[in-house]
């Protein structure tokens, strides 16, 4: 039988040859989704505040040199949202992390009944502080937004306001003379065209220039309509 100082040495010999494997910590990983959600919510309107969960320690990725944070296509700085994280150096990795975007503001509601077809006045709407994020996506917060519109269905006093509970003047008329806004990576283009379809603030619109030529593009006030290129 081995004695126990060769079982001890022969232990240690193994141990030395297979090294614990590095893991990302998890504290830089959370820096960047805070660096990142504090810059892109910026512009919000209100009071902001960022909060990061929690990032596994135990997770089996490779440390990283170079992070850069991301939003997943199709969604935005606010409410709760899971913010990509890559790591472009010394490997290459994705991972995921929870966070929330809280925005405290003021926003429109009822001040008393509405009924529809009501056109809206000052004394119909009132601001109220709360919650931005946690009200439908296209809360009104300007009365502006509100006075001068057609409610389309009938409102209780005190409900927030949203623009899809109103009639929104269209923003382009079918045969109006349109400019035609061209964006893409680092450049501007404006053309004129005429309008084929009638659509309000951030509808759909349809476009024929002057060469003939039909695009597609997003309605905006003013006799707009912007068209983003790749």
């Amino acid at each position: 039988m081995p004695h126990l100082p060769a079982l001890l040495c022969a232990a240690l010999l193994l141990l030395s040859a297979t090294p614990l494997q590095a893991r990302q910590d998890p504290g830089p990983v959370r820096a960047e989704v805070g660096r990142f959600l504090d810059l892109q919510s910026r512009s919000l309107p209100g009071e902001v505040r960022v909060q990061v969960g929690e990032f596994n320690g135990d997770n089996g990725l490779p440390p990283c040199a170079q992070l850069e944070a991301f939003l997943p296509a199709g969604t935005r700085a606010w409410g709760r949202v899971s913010v990509g994280v890559r790591c472009l150096a010394p490997t290459t990795w994705t991972a995921y992390v929870p966070a929330e975007v809280k925005v405290r503001g003021l926003y429109l509601v009822s001040a008393g009944p509405i009924s529809a077809g009501q056109v809206l006045g000052p004394a119909d709407v009132r601001r109220e502080a709360g919650e931005l994020t946690a009200q439908v996506a296209d809360v009104l917060t300007d009365p502006s937004q509100a006075v001068g519109h057609a409610a389309r269905i009938s409102l209780a006093g005190g409900r927030p306001l949203a623009a899809s509970h109103l009639r929104q003047p269209p923003a382009i008329l079918q045969g109006q003379p349109v400019k035609v806004v061209s964006r893409g990576a680092g450049f501007q283009v404006a053309n004129d065209g005429v309008a084929l379809n009638n659509a309000t603030d951030g509808q759909g619109a349809q476009v024929r220039l002057a060469n003939g030529q039909v695009i597609r593009g997003t309605a905006r006030n003013g006799g707009i309509v912007e068209v983003t290129l790749p």
